[in-house]
């Protein structure tokens, strides 16, 4: 070790922040290796143990959210509900839009029961617009830092995906008994949300992820158009259709585990 010190100037800048970063970071890395010039360099004792506990409260023993309480609660393991916790869709500006979008189309079905399908149609896009806003360095704060550990890539998207997907099915869920139909029309659309979220998932492996939702997104109002040139909005409900939907669930979330696994 050289016996070089850190001059008295340049402490003075160093600790009035006047130093350019490049000159600044050779001066930090002189006092990680120096213990006479760190005993130079004045601290308050005071705010210096504040300081730590302030880092001890906020990384080593967190203020634990109300998503991720129930969580665990519920048996989730402690790194799951974290991870979940920390998705940007299960924020609560999201599930209060949600909750408006659900609410308006129900209070429109039962003043008027021609509005009927447009809760059946927007059901199985909403949990479209949170998979693509719930995975991806444009929206999620933490990207960065979760894709350097093991839950990165197709498992983060799967995991954060099903979160989604189970969030929107059941705050639909409890919309679909107000609606003015019977039980079986009511539910009508879970399984077209199902087959969307599983094409999106699939369709994540070639394209960016929200481009997969607004393609998966394209391709039920297509369906959607169809029956209503057939006829009825109503015709993309019926039993068969709910049949291909089904089958398309499984198939398409089959392709993106075999794909993602390659």
């Amino acid at each position: 070790m050289s016996g070089w010190h850190i001059p008295d100037d340049l402490r003075e800048r160093y600790l009035e922040g006047a130093l350019e970063p490049a000159l600044a970071m050779s001066v930090d890395a002189h006092l990680g290796r120096c213990a006479d010039c760190r005993a130079a360099v004045p601290y308050d004792q005071d705010w210096l143990d504040e300081s730590w506990a302030r880092l001890e409260t906020e990384l080593i023993t967190p203020r634990l959210s109300l998503a991720e309480r129930l969580l665990r609660h519920g048996g989730v393991p402690d790194h799951l509900a974290r991870l979940l916790s920390a998705t940007p869709t299960m924020s609560r500006s999201w599930l209060a839009a949600v909750v408006a979008v659900l609410a308006f189309a129900v209070l429109a079905a039962r003043a008027q029961a021609d509005y009927l399908p447009a809760f059946l149609i927007v059901a199985p896009v909403l949990p479209l617009a949170g998979i693509a806003l719930a995975y991806g360095a444009r929206v999620d704060p933490a990207h960065e830092l979760v894709a350097a550990t093991p839950m990165s890539g197709p498992r983060l998207l799967l995991t954060r995906a099903t979160a989604v997907l189970a969030v929107s099915a059941a705050l639909a869920g409890l919309a679909s008994p107000l609606l003015p139909a019977p039980p079986g029309l009511a539910a009508a659309w879970l399984l077209p949300a199902l087959a969307a979220a599983s094409g999106c998932l699939a369709l994540s492996n070639r394209l960016p992820v929200p481009m997969a939702a607004l393609s998966m997104g394209g391709v039920w109002l297509a369906i959607v158009g169809a029956g209503r040139l057939i006829g009825s909005w109503l015709a993309v409900f019926g039993p068969a259709p709910q049949i291909g939907y089904g089958v398309a669930a499984v198939l398409l979330t089959y392709r993106f585990y075999r794909v993602s696994a390659r």
